[in-house]
């Protein structure tokens, strides 16, 4: 079985067996490649220690010398090298408390999670594979290394990447590692939120976003996103829908395109609803009130797994606004970019579209084209530069001034008047019309 390595990784392997030492690339690069996907890095394995792999390469980085790597840089490219190696014991479900060089390939894969990871490969002694790996593979399979037990001991967050694995590419879990994430579900709290987020993060991107579930059916989502759970016991009943809460969402995530932060806002989209559901006489469910209630939660669960700010003011704007409802005109979308604010009103026309993709039949397609119509419009503004914020105002603060206004609060009052003066009417965003409405406005001759 031949592995097409880069120019630099056979230089870095050819310069280590040279040199005495045994080395080969390891881990995803292998697995990726026999997948026939572009790996997106080349991690070597060696014999030789940290010492002995820093002597023979002029630019090296002591990124993990603790774990034994070092990092070899060619060509501003970064190759990692780490020396065959048993990890000690875990103590702690994160780490091992010491570790161990050895000078032997296959002590080194047995500490790896999964079969699928625990293959080596270099042209001279070509596919090492002691664990069935590239059974695995044709087979669609993500199993551990050994007892599932002791790997997700070791490492909790590997239960979260058995699950990542299986969405990123289309695998399933074996169940005796199925068995072994929902007994030791609750590891996952040992593991800190930033890891648990890149996890969910590739999870959510991934083609396969709906094995979110598994989450929930193997007890993870308890311990990382509990609000969650009262999402899959909340019937909708309404015409609107055919699935509960938790089941519709999931359903949102594949309609709509793998960005985080659009897939993040699908997931917490009507987190808020099991809060907020009444039923009316007739039956009907409705949760007034749940965009908002939705928001809240989002902020609080993003903030709890430490994601940027941004991603989370983002999310927390799509979300207060997917369930914002105007009539088809063009006064009425230019008023709602402004409300919604331009930088992510076309963000919101694709949460809305997944949403109502993930609704039953009932006006399904008078929503979507009612959706298609606005997209159209938006596109027109856009493309004729119509005004849409108070920065695209043909006058400024400056301008309120020199007509001899100092006071802040009345200046934001006109400029607030005035851009709803040419929300209403576009032709109106021309300095001397401005002027003059402003000067009207504050009673100045």
């Amino acid at each position: 079985m031949k592995i097409n390595l880069p120019n630099e990784v056979i230089s870095i392997i050819d310069q280590l067996q040279e040199s005495g030492y045994s080395a080969h690339v390891v881990g995803g690069c292998v697995r990726d490649s026999l997948l026939g996907r572009k790996p997106e890095d080349w991690d070597i394995t060696t014999s030789a220690k940290p010492e002995e792999v820093k002597k023979l390469f002029q630019k090296t980085i002591d990124t993990g010398l603790q774990h034994g790597t070092v990092t070899i840089l060619i060509d501003n490219k970064s190759y990692e090298v780490t020396t065959y190696r048993i990890d000690g014991k875990y103590l702690d479900n994160r780490r091992p408390e010491s570790v161990e060089y050895t000078q032997d390939l296959i002590e080194d894969l047995k500490r790896r999670d999964f079969t699928i990871n625990a293959m080596a490969y270099n042209n001279e002694d070509g596919l090492v594979d002691v664990f069935d790996g590239i059974k695995d593979l044709k087979e669609g399979i993500i199993k551990c290394v050994g007892n599932p037990i002791e790997r997700f001991n070791e490492d909790a967050l590997r239960m979260l990447r058995a699950i990542r694995f299986a969405a990123q590419l289309s695998f399933k879990i074996e169940q005796n590692t199925e068995i072994a994430i929902k007994k030791l579900s609750r590891n996952i709290n040992n593991i800190s939120a930033e890891r648990i987020l890149v996890e969910l993060t590739k999870l959510l991107i991934s083609n396969n976003p709906q094995l979110i579930k598994k989450l929930y059916e193997l007890n993870l989502l308890e311990n990382i996103i509990p609000e969650f759970l009262p999402c899959f016991e909340t019937e909708q009943e309404n015409p609107h829908h055919m699935y509960n809460v938790g089941d519709h969402t999931l359903k949102t995530l594949g309609y709509i395109e793998g960005d985080a932060i659009l897939r993040w806002t699908m997931l917490f989209h009507d987190i808020g609803k099991p809060a907020k559901k009444t039923t009316d006489k007739k039956g009907i469910a409705h949760f007034y009130g749940h965009a908002e209630e939705s928001s809240i939660l989002a902020e609080r669960i993003l903030k709890r797994l430490k994601a940027d700010n941004k991603t989370i003011t983002t999310v927390k704007r799509l979300i207060i606004h997917h369930d914002y409802r105007y009539k088809v005109s063009s006064k009425t979308v230019r008023k709602a970019i402004f409300k919604v604010g331009e930088d992510i009103f076309p963000l919101l026309l694709k949460v809305q579209k997944a949403d109502v993709m993930a609704q039953s039949e009932y006006m399904k397609e008078e929503k979507l084209l009612t959706i298609e119509k606005i997209n159209e419009i938006y596109k027109k503004i856009i493309e004729e530069n119509q005004c849409v914020s108070i920065k695209q105002l043909e006058i400024t603060g400056k301008d309120i001034i020199a007509l001899g206004i100092n006071e802040g609060k009345h200046i934001g009052e006109t400029l607030n008047f005035l851009i709803n003066v040419v929300l209403e009417d576009p032709e109106k965003n021309n300095t001397f019309t401005l002027l003059e409405l402003a000067k009207k406005k504050l009673n100045i001759k």
